[in-house]
């Protein structure tokens, strides 16, 4: 009998084996995956060869045995004397009998390479669709044509379907064309009996799957009942696929293959680029009204009389927005889901012949509307993918005349947006493409439209249809370094970790400017200066970089997007350049040297300056360069200010050049040391004054600062001014309507004396001398 150390060793024996077993079949299920893998790799590539090789025919040919039935047809029946490019060549590959799928732009005349072969084929072509709208738009068409067509839906009489079942099984039908949505495929077996009967008496003809992207998870408008059709091939071998789609990237499109057991097909692809579409980008006001009323002289001027489409992010956007521009004189109507269908006939209707000048509508409508003269089309918000943008801005200009696609965007929209796709499959990463989109400064749209559908195109033929290639060698990209930025966003982001508290985008920002609730400021950190356009364009920049991320949380009645530190880390001597803004270059440059302020545009980092200020820069650059140049800004009304202090101005001037040694300047650098001299320091003066008194002297309640280029002034007096850091949260506003709720801390950085955070627009990147005066002197 074993003893139990014999046992023990036994055991331990055991125990090695087993380990070595264990590493073997792990080095086997490693060279399994490997070979799993190159065998994939393989077929892939036989495949992409095959359907390459396809694809390398020439399919134009004119001299097959059905092309003059196809050109009769074309001119007698379809009203039309030429095919668009590629028409031809996938309706010849389908008469052939071969299975393809088509790329197509909307607009592009998809429905054709469909329509036409069924007309010249023995028997029915099948038609799924994924929308009723959209088949009753088809069926409208062909009627106006006297093609025979008809369709199935849910809303079919009892009397239909069995005219239907009938047609489908007799040797002449009259239908030529069927349209069924995917559900009447996947949950109606008595259908799916009669196409097998009629695929048995040979009068199953083609088979088109329009919309065809939605068979993949990877498509941006994924249907689980298109997946369903991945067993027409096999149960009707015989009958060729037409896969139409205006909207696929390269890995969608060989999910597909693969869904609809058709790889290797013939693959045939459109360009993506629409000539007659000019492509642009706008970030829009926080403010609605002021949206709007950007809408309203869109409407009533540039688009003044022509039919257009505004997309919007939901049903409430949609219904006010259609609400406040009919108060505004425009014929404008909402469009969306919740509406019924006789509402949304009535809208449809009234639009389509020319009563309704624009519809404001969700992405509930559009999917096959096929007005010809709509000259514009215009997102309200970000879409969620490029997908979505490219297929609605591509309902413009379908008569193939100029038309206008714009992008209003805002930040906000980003983080609305990846609450509702943060589920999908590629949900962020198609979202996050679109953001890029948005943020990129000078690259031609059309390129970034068509790297992301996988074609090349070459900007120089962009003939100035877009944005950027429309002010090409006018404006310049300037980048910022924002690695200090980095890590303050990244010290509150750890510093509300540390407190257990999940930080929004608003909340990380409000914190990030010294605003928001006291607990998520860091004390000792100095809040931004930055614009909250700018901080979010930071934020969003540095999330499609992966420093940032998000994170989401579920609450009873909402999900919930919060800013956690990425998975990139960036070292601590590193720097970090992002394009922050887009200024003019070409003849902007004013006598003395300084960017002239009637060139400065609007961009997404940069608010433009009020009113008065640009007036005031405007005649600045024609006065004499001898003179002082002065700006008046009035301060924001506080209850709290006295009388005496309620009628002051923070007023700028701007010495110019020649003003170097002027005895102004002499002057008014003896009053700043007076003043000095007196004992009497920025912190002293701001106790002693009025919250809204800027610097104030003894004398006066107003003050003045000299903007300077005097490079003879010392950059900072021997006696450095002294501010705490109480007072530089202190809210002493400064009336720029577009920064009403600016600190002095945000207009003057004590290190060097900038003035104004949006340098570009005032200042220039100017070092400026700060000189406190009073008006009594």
């Amino acid at each position: 009998m074993s003893t139990a150390s014999d046992l023990e060793a036994e055991l331990e024996k055991i125990k090695i084996d087993i380990s070595s077993i264990d590493r073997a079949i792990h080095r086997l299920t490693k060279k399994k995956e490997s070979l799993i893998s190159r065998k994939a790799a393989i077929n892939r590539h036989l495949l992409d060869k095959a359907s390459e090789e396809l694809a390398n025919q020439d399919w134009k040919r004119c001299d097959h045995p059905w092309s003059d039935k196809v050109k009769d047809t074309l001119k007698t029946k379809f009203k039309m004397d030429k095919f668009r490019p590629q028409q031809l060549s996938v309706i010849n590959a389908v008469m052939s009998g071969q299975d393809c799928i088509l790329l197509m732009p909307t607009g592009g005349g998809k429905s054709l390479c469909y329509q036409l072969p069924a007309m010249v084929l023995d028997g029915i072509t099948l038609v799924v669709s994924p929308l009723v709208s959209l088949m009753e738009d088809q069926i409208m068409a062909m009627e106006a044509l006297n093609l025979p067509a008809t369709l199935l839906n849910a809303s079919s009489s009892r009397e239909h379907v069995n005219h239907v079942h009938k047609e489908m099984t007799t040797k002449n039908p009259s239908i030529k064309l069927l349209y069924v949505t995917p559900e009447k495929l996947a949950k109606s077996k008595r259908f799916m009996s009669k196409l097998e009967k009629m695929y048995q008496m040979g009068l199953f003809s083609l088979l088109a799957i329009d919309e065809v992207h939605c068979c993949s998870q990877w498509g941006h408008d994924f249907r689980t009942d298109y997946k369903f059709l991945g067993i027409m091939k096999r149960q009707f071998p015989k009958v060729p696929i037409l896969g139409l789609t205006a909207t696929a990237t390269s890995s969608v499109i060989q999910d597909v293959q693969s869904i609809l057991s058709i790889q290797g097909c013939l693959v045939l692809k459109a360009s993506f680029n629409r000539p007659n579409l000019k492509y642009e980008v706008v970030c829009k006001s926080s403010c609605e009204k002021d949206n709007v009323s950007e809408l309203e002289d869109l409407l009533k001027n540039r688009f003044n009389g022509l039919s257009g489409i505004i997309y919007c992010f939901s049903v409430k956007n949609c219904e006010e927005t259609a609400s406040e521009l009919r108060k505004r004189g425009v014929a404008a109507r909402a469009y969306h889901a919740q509406l019924d269908a006789k509402a949304r006939s009535s809208v449809h209707k009234s639009w389509t012949s020319n009563s309704t000048q624009v519809i404001v509508a969700t992405v509930a409508f559009g999917m096959g509307i096929d007005k010809p003269d709509v000259r514009f089309v215009i997102h309200h918000s970000m879409p969620k993918s490029m997908e979505n943008f490219y297929q609605e801005s591509g309902r413009a200009g379908r008569d193939d005349n100029p038309a206008s696609c714009i992008l209003f965007y805002r930040f906000a929209d980003m983080f609305r947006q990846s609450t509702m796709v943060f589920t999908e499959q590629k949900g962020l990463d198609n979202l996050y493409a679109m953001v890029a989109y948005c943020l990129d400064f000078s690259t031609c749209r059309r390129a970034l439209i068509a790297q992301h559908f996988g074609e090349h195109w070459d900007s120089q033929d962009c003939n100035k249809m877009c944005d950027h290639c429309d002010q090409v060698g006018s404006h310049e990209v300037k980048s910022k370094n924002i690695a200090r930025e980095y890590k303050c966003i990244v010290n509150i982001i750890e510093h509300a970790s540390s407190i257990d508290e999940r930080l929004t985008s608003q909340k990380l920002i409000e914190a990030w400017q010294g605003k928001g609730p006291p607990k998520l400021r860091i004390s000792g950190q100095l809040s931004t200066s930055l614009s909250r356009e700018s901080c979010e364009r930071i934020i969003a920049l540095l999330i499609l970089e992966s420093y940032l991320k998000e994170e989401f949380h579920f609450t009873p009645y909402s999900t919930i997007s919060y800013i956690n530190i990425g998975t990139r880390l960036l070292p601590s001597d590193q720097e970090l350049m992002f394009p922050m803004s887009l200024i003019k270059v070409k003849n902007d440059v004013s006598n003395n040297g300084t960017v002239a302020s009637d060139k400065i545009i609007k961009s997404p980092s940069m608010k433009v300056p009020s009113t008065k200020i640009k007036e005031s820069l405007k005649n600045s650059n024609s006065t004499s360069s001898s003179e002082t140049k002065e700006l008046v800004l009035s301060p924001k009304k506080s209850s709290h200010a006295s009388s005496s202090s309620s009628s002051s101005s923070l007023k700028i001037k701007k010495s110019s050049v020649s003003d170097k040694n002027t005895k102004k300047s002499v002057k008014s650098k003896e009053k700043f040391k007076k003043f000095t001299k007196n004992g009497i320091t920025s912190k002293q003066a701001f106790k002693s004054s009025p919250k809204k008194t800027v610097l104030p002297s003894k004398e006066s309640s107003k003050s003045e600062i000299i903007l300077s280029d005097d490079d003879s002034f010392e950059r900072k007096p021997k006696k450095k001014l002294k501010v705490d850091e109480k007072t530089l949260h202190e809210e002493i506003n400064i009336c720029d309507e577009s920064d009403e709720d600016k600190t002095v801390k945000d207009y003057l950085k004590f290190d060097d004396y900038d003035v104004f955070p949006h340098k570009s627009q005032l200042a220039q990147k100017q070092k400026v001398q700060m000189i406190v005066v009073s008006d009594s002197e």
